[in-house]
């Protein structure tokens, strides 16, 4: 029996994006409304968190009001699935610099559900995974561009 992708799910990932408090542009909310508009991903969670300079923490309004850098996301307004938990955005302040607010985000690659549902269906399992940080990869590519 074939295996729809319809019945299987893409990798599901979680990303904490931390921006300067005094800096941000409200870039960041409409780039991620086009990957989900375009079923790249699937957005299970967005919390914003705000960590002051004093390291109090608070959990922001998604969209927050015009004008304030995260007005952006306010497309995902009420994007809770339940997966994450008060430790979750405790551990997630604890990685953040005083003076930032960050996104945490659990998203699906939605985009790989045929190629799981194929590999299943060829008796295909999933034995590891990791993910290489784009700023490592950068470097690494840079490290290899020969030196004139």
């Amino acid at each position: 029996m074939s295996t729809s992708a319809s019945d299987v799910y893409g990798p599901i990932d979680f990303v904490l994006l931390e921006f300067p408090a005094d800096g941000l542009t409200g870039e960041a909310g409409p780039a991620l409304v086009d990957l989900v508009e375009r079923g790249i991903i699937r957005l299970y969670d967005l919390v914003v968190i705000r960590k002051n300079k004093d390291e109090s923490v608070e959990a922001l309004e998604v969209g927050g009001p015009p004008g304030s850098g995260i007005d952006g996301f306010a497309y995902f307004a009420g994007a809770r699935s339940g997966l994450l938990g008060d430790e979750d955005l405790r551990d997630a302040a604890a990685a953040m610099q005083p003076n930032t607010v960050a996104a945490l985000i659990v998203y699906e690659n939605s985009w790989a559900r045929p190629f799981v549902a194929a590999a299943r269906d060829s008796g295909g399992e999933l034995v590891a995974s990791t993910r290489i940080p784009a700023a490592d990869l950068m470097q690494a590519l840079e490290d290899l561009e020969p030196t004139t």
